[in-house]
């Protein structure tokens, strides 16, 4: 397989009635999705935009997924730029990408005019109703090859400053294929989509859903403010498999939704971006007995996820969920700050190597020359790995697990600390849904900050009691709901923030 539309090319010959995907306000059958993709392909193409990225300027809808894959028809790469998004973050992906072409949509066209844009904007509505030219596309399909670029997603990871990693058809297939395989996706498939369209989260169910011919739904984000209502749309269009961020999946399990709501159809749940508390994923285990749950974990910079692991077992107290084994055709290495390969119960950076390492970052070959580096243990011949800056170890099974960021170590009171230790002290403590530590430099301070019904006194209390004096936090904070980035993780920039705003002592 060389691209991805081969995909879309199966299901909509297999499937052409089938719904593919649903936003709430509309849904697109397999043939709608192909006859869309063709004339929006159509439309850029005899504009002569072929082979450059194309930013998709639209929310979050089924027929921003067909705008996607008209960008791919045309032979260019999709941008995922959404209007949730933070102005300044808009205005930094601009800025670097310096875009050509820009489909729009009419709730959008304001803030493009808001935008330093010196390109064509298309309106996606008039593109949809472009007369389709096959002989053209097909002239495109003829001269793709595997690592054509496919889209720019953009990161802002711990600087702030966006940066656009870029993936082509190959390391996608790859990824899809693997994550299918572990996942058992089928077409009887029916996912919920919780995560934004412009984060690669995405992918695990944007592209099996034409692999098989599944169908998707984008599940309103405002749902995930009501659990029971969340609950109900599940079972209403009998979703059974969903790919969450942690803190969508807690904010179920920690009201207490799971206890007295049923989940009528869920038999798969993934999950990832973050450690998943012990006591919350029990829960979640207890309210879905029969279901099969899956940790994943992997960087945007190597296609999606790049391990698995499939929850079988309990765990003991303050043990991390493995992220187990990588996907076939991945190769996961645990390097010392000399770069050779740790010895069995030492920690190491986890290194990633394989076709689902993504081209690098767009526009910044500094940036990428930095972490897409020579394998170390290679000198005979170019062989590229993915350092991702993340701590890994094998626990006693030789299951892997991810330990800490290599930024979320610290020196404090002569200790090297792990706030992952920390937190994940914190989580075991009943009436605790979340915890997460941040290290005030400033004033050399570990600030504790929870939600749930624990008190900042009982939290306090309770880590005096299982760790070291040095290892304790020097304040405590309960929030209601913890800030987000948008890929779905805490956001400990912001943490810090409110952390000093309320007058550090």
């Amino acid at each position: 397989m060389i691209n991805v539309l081969e995909y879309l090319d199966y299901a909509a010959v297999k499937f052409p009635g089938k719904m593919a995907y649903s936003d709430g306000a509309r849904s697109l059958t397999f043939a709608e999705v192909d006859r869309l993709s063709r004339a929006v392909g159509t439309h850029l193409a005899r504009a002569g935009h072929g082979r450059m990225p194309v930013v998709i300027l639209m929310g979050r809808s089924s027929d921003t997924i067909a705008a996607f894959l008209g960008a791919v028809r045309a032979g260019c790469a999709y941008v995922p730029v959404d209007p949730e998004m933070a102005q300044n973050r808009i205005e930094g992906i601009f800025d670097d990408l310096k875009p050509l072409a820009v489909i729009y949509e009419e709730k959008t066209r304001a803030l493009l005019d808001t935008l330093d844009f010196n390109g064509k904007a298309y309106d996606y509505v008039e593109m949809a109703q472009s007369e389709i030219d096959d002989e053209v596309l097909a002239g495109i399909r003829q001269h793709a090859i595997d690592t054509d670029l496919l889209y720019i997603v953009y990161t802002s990871g711990s600087t702030g400053q966006p940066k656009g990693v870029a993936a082509c058809h190959r390391s996608v297939i790859d990824y899809i294929e693997s994550l299918s395989g572990v996942l058992g996706f089928s077409q009887d498939t029916v996912f919920g989509n919780q995560t934004p369209l412009y984060v690669d989260a995405c992918l695990k169910e944007l592209y099996p859903t034409l692999k098989f011919g599944a169908t998707a739904y984008l599940i309103p984000k405002e749902l995930f403010m009501f659990p029971v209502r969340l609950i109900e749309y599940l079972n209403t269009h009998k979703i059974n498999t969903v790919c969450w961020v942690v803190s969508a999946l807690t904010m179920l399990s920690g009201t207490g939704a799971l206890e007295n709501n049923t989940l009528e159809h869920l038999h798969t749940v993934a999950f990832g971006s973050e450690l998943f508390p012990q006591v919350q994923l029990a829960l979640w285990r207890k309210a879905l007995p029969k279901a099969r749950f899956f940790n994943l974990y992997g960087p945007t910079e190597c296609t999606g996820m790049s391990c698995w692991y499939e929850v079988e077992r309990d765990f003991a107290p303050g043990e991390p969920v493995p992220i187990g084994q990588p996907f076939r055709n991945t190769r996961v290495m645990l390097l010392d700050g000399d770069s050779q390969v740790i010895k069995p119960g030492l920690e190491g950076e986890i290194c990633i190597a394989g076709t689902s390492l993504t081209l690098g970052y767009y526009n910044d070959e500094e940036k990428t020359a930095s972490v897409f580096t020579q394998n170390p243990l290679n000198k005979s011949y170019r062989e590229l790995i993915y350092r991702t800056g993340d701590i890994g170890m094998l626990n006693d099974c030789g299951e892997l697990v991810f330990c800490s960021r290599r930024d979320h170590q610290i020196k404090h009171m002569g200790h090297r600390i792990e706030l992952g230790e920390l937190e994940s002290a914190a989580a075991s403590l009943p009436g605790v849904i979340r915890a997460a530590c941040v290290h005030d430099t400033e004033k050399n301070k570990l600030v504790l900050f929870i939600s749930g019904t624990a008190t900042a006194a009982q939290a306090m209390v309770y880590l005096k009691e299982r760790l070291p004096r040095f290892m304790c936090p020097n304040a405590v904070i309960p929030l209601q709901e913890f800030p987000l980035t948008m890929n779905g993780k805490i956001d400990r920039v912001m943490l810090l923030k409110i952390y000093k705003e309320r007058g550090a002592t």
